[in-house]
């Protein structure tokens, strides 16, 4: 097998367990170029797991995971996001202490093509490249609005712009896949509709395609175009968020039932 039906993405039957439990189980699920895909479950079901697994932060016990048609089952971290697959977190993983250019230009140095020789002899070659990735860190930031802001520091920035930061960073790794682990995690309601406008914003610009985690079911019955719903690491669900909401299972085991008012 080499890809799912042209999928960029495509999870094969995967399994992984933590001293035999299993946290996900037999788990098969593909992401089609351009797709805004929520994945949804109760706390522990294995979602932040799975993205573990796409970034290479776990290796599966079996089955296979596919970028492009291409086996990057086992890949390091680096190598899956030069490859063109960054994330987010759900706890957040800036440098407080750095300001927000700083924490931008540290995923952007995955793209420099200098050796450490010529950063430390500081060469032309490598000088040229700096100033390109300040340039392109700038220009990313302008994007998303905080550009005014790039020599704050960062852990002084209010949440709702701590997670832009954090989107920034992950952008200037140019991917074309983007993983969302909960971005909406400790945003007011107001802060969440301006997220909302911001992910869709970022996809059609820079020509993402994103999955999402998030427990927010407003925000992901709002822009999510296919939702996955998984509990104990299986699948249990995938539809339209219409389909989602009025599924048996998925409210027992999730939603509750108030879905409706997510409508």
């Amino acid at each position: 097998m080499s890809s799912k039906n042209g999928s960029i993405l495509a999870l094969d039957n995967v399994t992984v367990s933590f001293g035999g439990l299993l946290a996900v189980s037999d788990f098969d699920f593909t992401l089609q170029r351009g797709e805004l895909v929520g994945l949804i479950g109760p706390n522990g079901a294995g979602k932040t797991t799975v993205f573990n697994i796409i970034t290479g932060q776990y290796e599966p016990v079996s089955g296979k995971v596919f970028f492009r048609g291409q086996d990057i089952t086992g890949w390091r971290p680096d190598r899956v996001t030069c490859a063109g697959i960054a994330r987010t977190f759900q706890n957040m993983r800036l440098f407080e202490g750095l300001t927000v250019l700083d924490n931008v230009l540290v995923a952007r140095h995955s793209k420099l093509r200098s050796s450490m020789l010529a950063a430390a002899l500081n060469l032309p070659s490598y000088v040229k490249e700096e100033r390109q990735a300040e340039t392109k860190a700038m220009e990313l930031l302008d994007r998303v609005g905080l550009v005014d802001l790039a020599h704050t520091q960062a852990g002084s920035l209010p949440y709702g712009q701590q997670r832009r930061v954090e989107i920034a960073r992950a952008l200037a790794a140019d991917p074309e896949v983007l993983l969302l682990d909960e971005p909406a995690a400790g945003m007011n309601p107001e802060e969440t509709m301006r997220l909302m406008e911001f992910i869709c914003g970022v996809r059609d610009e820079f020509g993402l395609t994103i999955l999402l985690i998030e427990h927010d079911m407003k925000l992901v019955m709002g822009i999510c175009e296919r939702i996955r719903v998984i509990d104990y690491g299986m699948s249990i669900a995938e539809g339209t968020p219409e389909e989602i909401q009025g599924n048996p299972k998925v409210i027992s085991a999730y939603l509750g039932e108030e879905a409706c008012d997510y409508a």
